[in-house]
């Protein structure tokens, strides 16, 4: 199912999207591009910058950095202001579970891993923005969080989330007098082309895979409708949240997971 374009939807707006090389962030960010947008396409990826051209457009460009430093943060904020004049609206879509594991099994190495991986770059992004976002006048923030703070074997994963849906609600609350939304959703688990990068670059082991087996069970049993999200389902609502349209909304967490509420 191919989601509908909405032209012009984010004509005369700047949007930084983190995690941009592939995935749910790749369909954002060119997704972002066809609906008028001038878009940085931010990924510690080298081949973010092919992901970027794939939009064929001069509103379009890319950013390596490391998004789990301040530094990596303030320098792509720094670049897409420069790029483009300012910046207007946030994507934080840098996350994803790197082990999954029993919580018993974990190594402390593997724990903090797995925290600077899904909180950090939000936290550090979020704060990078704001001079940005001041200057401005305005803006929107759209943290890409989970419905996997309840769930089995990601309990890292999971706590890293729960910072996300607080920073979510905290930001909102101390922002909305600066004309600035602070916005999130929780995807479900969602189907996604083989990873050019994979999650864990050590490989899985004949244990590990078994247990990502049973989590896949207990993701799809969680949902209403019993299956996997497609990447266009998952785009779909962050762009809304971007966008004018969500205008009233701040704070919010929006469940994208077939029913589960996480």
């Amino acid at each position: 199912m191919n989601a509908p374009l909405f032209k012009g939807r984010f004509a005369g707006k700047v949007l930084v999207v983190t995690g941009a090389a592939q995935g749910i962030g790749r369909a954002v960010a060119l997704r972002a591009v066809a609906e008028g947008g001038q878009v940085l396409f931010v990924d510690r990826a080298d081949f973010v910058g092919e992901v970027a051209k794939e939009a064929k457009s001069r509103r379009a460009a890319a950013f390596n950095a490391d998004l789990e430093t301040h530094e990596g943060a303030a320098a792509a904020m720094r670049h897409a202001a420069d790029t483009f004049g300012g910046i207007d609206i946030l994507i934080n879509n840098v996350g994803g579970a790197i082990r999954m594991r029993p919580f018993a099994e974990f190594e402390p190495a593997q724990i903090d891993a797995e925290i600077r991986r899904s909180l950090m770059p939000t936290l550090y992004c979020c704060h990078a923005v704001l001079p940005h976002l001041f200057a401005r006048g305005g803006g929107t923030i759209v943290n890409v969080s989970s419905n996997a703070t309840r769930g089995i074997y990601r309990m890292p994963y999971s706590a890293a989330k729960g910072g996300v849906n607080a920073i979510t609600r905290s930001l909102a609350m101390e922002l909305a007098d600066r004309n600035i939304r602070v916005v999130a959703t929780a995807p479900g688990g969602t189907e996604a082309p083989p990873r050019r990068i994979p999650r864990n670059a050590a490989g899985d082991t004949a244990e590990e895979k078994a247990w990502m087996a049973e989590v896949v069970t207990q993701v799809k049993q969680s949902s209403f409708m019993k299956r996997y999200a497609t990447i266009e389902e998952q785009a779909s609502p962050i762009l809304f949240l971007a966008s004018d349209e969500a205008s009233y909304i701040t704070g919010s967490i929006m469940p994208v997971a077939g029913g589960d509420l996480g």
